[in-house]
């Protein structure tokens, strides 16, 4: 194996998937931007511009190339053939109308959730990224950038712990490399690290920071609205100098959920273990007698807002996945009747 993939991350989960250890010389790659139907992909022998195979292109976006994967490219090393399966995926509702799954980052083994200590942090917003988290299969770890600019972080440490049991929370100065250590103890140098959070609170500069170099555009938050701008406006996967891999996600405003069932029951393992001793095993936590969840908000011992979160999150879920299932249905309904009409006009040949 060249040093090259090994810096790439390359582990035995992946070189097992392939048929033929000879792929590793040159066919062999990992894809580390995607600009469109553009892709970057390195291998043993260095970078390179590709595109997909036509059978990949047709296929749905879940299982198409994104940043992250690692890839198989044919004789010509021109295009992607094959994408191994992944260890983890981080994916997300397209933005608007379309509902399909579209996939974000892939093979990440830490997810850094950025927030800063201003407006901006909102503890609903982590536990929305949490819940996509856990649905990854990664591991979250809570960054909260611009510590060094309030007079009690520890209000903003203690309210992002909250958002779920047992989650590490590191605290830093972006534009201060010596207030990383916490950061950088994450990332080893095989392991793979995305950053997501929304625009303007300070990932590209954190990027900036662990690469020691500018990789990307900065930007802060506006001071009118208190919202930030659009930097990084596609996903790379940068190599760290100390070892290590990190890719930037572009800040996105709509962060759509479905399918997350047990991933939302894992970030509010609080109210799950709570509802168990509801008197009604279908109880909705409104005003039903004997709730265990509304007794321990009038206990305070549970954040009306963290309820309503919960139940949020759980109605989104339930209308998207609802209307995935619908549309994955059309699509199977329309598969066997081209194939019907297929099968008819063979037989009057």
């Amino acid at each position: 194996m060249s040093d090259l993939l090994e810096s790439l991350g390359l582990v035995p989960f992946f070189i097992q998937q392939l048929p033929d250890l000879g792929l590793l010389q040159h066919r062999l790659g990992r894809v580390t931007s995607v600009q469109r139907s553009n892709y970057t992909v390195f291998t043993g022998s260095g970078e390179g511009r590709v595109e997909i195979a036509s059978g990949l292109r047709q296929s749905s976006a879940l299982d198409r190339p994104t940043v992250g994967d690692w890839v198989i490219l044919d004789e010509s090393l021109s295009r992607i053939e094959q994408v191994l399966e992944r260890k983890t995926l981080f994916k997300r509702i397209g933005a608007g109308t379309n509902h399909e799954i579209q996939p974000i980052a892939a093979n990440i083994d830490v997810l850094f959730i950025v927030s800063s200590c201003n407006e901006e942090f909102k503890e609903s917003r982590l536990e929305r990224y949490l819940t996509l988290c856990a649905e990854a299969g990664a591991m979250p770890v809570i960054v909260l950038t611009k510590a060094d600019l309030v007079d009690d972080v520890d209000d903003y440490v203690r309210r992002a712990r909250n958002t779920q049991a047992g989650i590490p929370v590191e605290t830093a100065n972006t534009l201060d490399a010596s207030t990383l250590d916490g950061v950088r103890s994450w990332i080893d140098k095989h392991s793979t690290v995305a950053l997501v959070g929304s625009s303007g609170v300070g990932k590209s500069t954190l990027v900036n920071t662990l690469a020691e170099q500018m990789l990307t555009a900065t930007n802060d938050i506006r001071e009118d609205d208190k919202k930030g701008r659009h930097t990084t406006t596609h996903r790379e996967l940068h190599i760290l100098p100390s070892g290590g891999l990190l890719v930037d996600v572009p800040g996105m405003r709509e962060l759509r959920v479905a399918d997350i069932d047990q991933s939302i029951g894992a970030v509010f393992e609080d109210i799950a273990k709570m509802a168990e001793e509801c008197r009604f095993a279908d109880c909705q936590h409104e005003t039903e007698p004997g709730c265990a969840v509304l007794q321990a908000i009038e206990e305070n011992k549970l954040d009306p807002r963290r309820l309503a979160n919960y139940k949020k999150l759980q109605r989104e879920n339930n209308l998207a996945t609802a209307t995935l299932a619908e549309k994955r249905a059309q699509g199977r309904a329309f598969a066997k009747a081209v194939k019907s009409g297929i099968d008819i006009k063979r037989k009057h040949r």
